[in-house]
């Protein structure tokens, strides 16, 4: 039986799936139990806390406000896992509202004291002394009064404009003459939302404990001295507020002319996007919330009551503190014993393929391999994608300056990548005015594949090295994010990287490669194959195994081949960080399907996908987590390991260690719940990214050579 979507139909009912921004909320939820987990230091507890609200802005940014969209459409089809919008909209609101209360429970009865223990105050305004109360009433009329604005709401004046993720205040004030009125004003994002009262108010400082940090929110300082903003009225009441708006651009790719035009426009058209929440302070009156409700449309239900700080992701200014008793130790990334070499890295590469697992192994030999080919006389093309830059980009400045030695450059730079469409639209127009070819990617899809092709004039010919990856040329996410990637001259590789280069800059329609797959073209039924080929060793009364590490997995029809591939005996462990859409052990479906997902220090984001092959193992590395998205509206590259040693090294330190972990693993329910995996009796402890920094401090030292031009 060949496992093509009318054979795998039976699978597609509704009890098969979990809802996927249900079980995001899951991952969300996995991030806050760091966030108050007791055995980890303070202030990385304070950064996850952080990192949870910081995830669910963005949720309600693109997933919510997606949901509202079609309700507004009257999309009344329920999704494959049975809900309809409006009822995945009910359940989205059943399960935020208790994390919430429970992480504002935390905060105030538990992180507040401990960081009172270790001399980290956040003050109320109205519990300082007078004379600090003087001292920021002067810092706010010189500091802070000239950069607000109050803004009135009357009927001469329209309820001003309110952008995403801004916090105001509501303001009612009363005139001499007895009449009220309503008035906004914006807090000012430019400032600190926790401004350090020591270095505002030195008297605190040298009568206080040596090595305090003593903090008061923005706002504090704001409310109680609003009557010098609203001279000769009164300021009855005065209440914060924050809005989340729809922040998803729909690009129309086939009626523009100019995509980095167009994308520019949508950007400026972001800030206008209809309002999908709003929070607001517990003790708000309920005439202030109908004045908002009304104005900036907005359905009751879209109103969170918040007790406490609103946009509580702004407390990870206090991880700054160098308190680094209060923190995991810091890890120093290792740059891989093999570029000790006294020889050029392409030297290096010829010889053998070489594997970088970061944040574990440093990410300097990437920009060293890039910086290498911009300056080498022999190097005479390079060819790139860029996805996720982040600023101020080494790797573009060595792109930069190679095209300055006229190399031919073609770099291929992803405009559509949400909410870093600004910044990849500066470096496009830089490259550009450096005389490198840039290009914006096919219609339709966004470019997600992560790879470097580099040709060089060598005495026996003309040679090609790639670097291929499965995150992005980001040197600050590189330190991280957990990624794989590797060098190489495989001939056959090389061959396949330069002709998806031309598919993506030219009008190729190449179909066929010689070991890479490609989606949208063909990943989904390379998977489907390899899949099939372990059922077809399992029946054959061989072992089937599959071990797949990704961040999502969310396909139906890759779901249900894992399904049958259950149902024949195939043994499936699946390490997940994210959505998760399958249902593992239930009885005749998934019994032989395990689920894990990890979440510590740093973000799990590889992508290898393991195939057992009756002990002949097969082993990719990918760019793509297992979702529609990736397989059918992305270009996505999936690429083979092996060379056996790397091919062992993956298996044994990155997915045996990963079904190993008992520190920081979950195991995924039949009920779409997880649970923590703990140590069992007679059972190591297994922390992965622990025992990853372990193993690479110990079997790579660090050097401080450089690699030779």
């Amino acid at each position: 039986m060949n496992l093509n979507k009318e054979n795998l139909k039976k699978y597609l009912v509704p009890e098969n799936f979990f809802n996927r921004d249900l079980s995001w909320l899951e991952f969300n939820k996995r991030v806050l139990d760091e966030g108050l987990n007791p055995n980890l230091p303070l202030l990385d507890r304070v950064k996850f806390i952080s990192i949870f609200f910081s995830n669910l802005d963005e949720f309600y940014m693109i997933r919510v406000s997606g949901l509202k969209e079609q309700i507004r459409a009257r999309v009344n089809e329920p999704s494959i896992d049975g809900l309809t919008p409006i009822e995945e909209l009910n359940r989205i609101r059943e399960e935020i509202r208790p994390t919430l209360d429970c992480v504002y429970d935390y905060w105030h009865n538990k992180i507040i004291s401990e960081l009172k223990e270790d001399h980290i105050y956040i003050s109320s305004y109205n519990e300082l002394p007078k004379p600090a109360k003087e001292a920021l009433k002067d810092y706010f009329s010189k500091e802070i009064y000239p950069v607000l604005t109050p803004l009135a709401f009357d009927p001469g004046r329209p309820f001003p404009y309110i952008s995403n993720l801004s916090l105001s205040f509501a303001i009612l004030i009363k005139k001499p003459n007895g009449e009220k009125h309503f008035a906004r004003v914006k807090i000012p994002s430019i400032l600190p939302r926790l401004l350090r009262i020591d270095e505002i108010i030195p008297p605190i400082k040298k009568n206080g404990i040596a090595n305090a940090y003593r903090y008061i929110w923005l706002e504090d300082i704001i409310k109680n001295n609003l009557p010098i903003l609203f001279t000769g009225v009164e300021v009855l009441e005065a209440h914060a507020f924050r809005i989340t708006r729809n922040t998803d651009l729909e690009i129309q790719e086939d009626e523009a002319d100019d995509l980095l035009e167009l994308i520019e426009e949508n950007i400026k058209q972001r800030k206008f996007g209809s309002v999908v929440r709003l929070e607001v302070e517990k003790d708000m009156p309920e005439f202030m919330i109908d004045t908002l409700n009304e104005n900036l449309e907005i359905n009751r239900d879209a109103i969170h009551i918040i007790n406490g700080p609103l946009g509580l992701s702004a407390a990870m200014e206090l991880y700054n503190i160098p308190f680094y008793h209060l923190k995991e130790k810091l890890y120093h990334p290792v740059t891989p014993h093999v570029f000790e070499e006294e020889e050029n890295i392409f030297s290096l590469i010829r010889q053998k393929d070489i594997l970088l697992h970061h944040p574990y192994d440093s990410f300097s030999p990437v920009i060293d391999f890039i910086k290498t080919a911009s300056q080498d006389p022999d190097v005479l093309a390079i060819k790139q994608t860029l996805y996720r830059v982040g600023p101020n980009s080494p790797i573009v400045r060595s792109l930069i300056e190679a095209a300055d030695r006229k190399k031919q450059v073609a770099v291929l730079v992803e405009l559509k990548a949400r909410f870093d469409e600004e910044n990849n639209i500066y470096w496009a127009k830089e490259l550009e005015k450096s005389g490198v070819h840039v290009v914006y990617g096919l219609v339709g899809l966004k470019t997600h594949s992560k790879m470097t092709l580099v040709v060089r004039r060598e005495l026996d010919g003309v040679k090609r090295y790639v670097h291929l990856a499965t995150g992005n040329y980001n040197a600050s996410t590189a330190k991280l994010y957990t990624d794989l990637g590797i060098f190489t001259a495989d001939p056959d590789l090389c061959a396949d990287v330069s002709e998806v280069f031309n598919y993506l800059t030219g009008y190729s329609e190449q179909k066929k490669f010689r070991k890479i797959f490609l989606s949208p073209i063909n990943m989904r039924s390379k998977f489907l194959k390899l899949i099939h080929r372990e059922i077809t060793n399992s029946r054959l009364g061989g072992k089937g195994h599959l071990i797949f590490k990704m961040n999502s997995l969310v396909d139906p029809t890759i779901i249900s081949a894992l399904y049958e591939a259950s149902k024949w005996g195939v043994r499936i462990d699946l390490i997940v960080r994210g959505i998760c859409c399958l249902v593992p052990q239930v009885p005749n479906l998934s019994e032989n399907i395990f689920v894990r997902s990890i979440v510590g220090r740093f973000l799990e984001h590889s992508r290898v996908y393991y195939f057992f092959n009756n002990g002949a193992e097969d082993m990719y590395l990918s760019s793509a987590d297992i979702m529609q998205r990736n397989l059918d509206r992305r270009v996505e590259q999936t690429f083979p390991i092996e060379n056996k040693q790397i091919k062992e090294q993956i298996k044994h330190t990155l997915l045996d260690m990963s079904l190993n972990d008992n520190v920081k693993s979950s195991i995924l329910l039949p009920t779409g719940k997880y649970v923590r995996n703990r140590k069992v009796y007679n059972q190591d402890v297994v922390n992965l990214q622990e025992w990853l920094m372990n193993f690479t401090s110990n079997h790579q030292p660090k050097t401080k050579k450089k690699i030779k031009n």
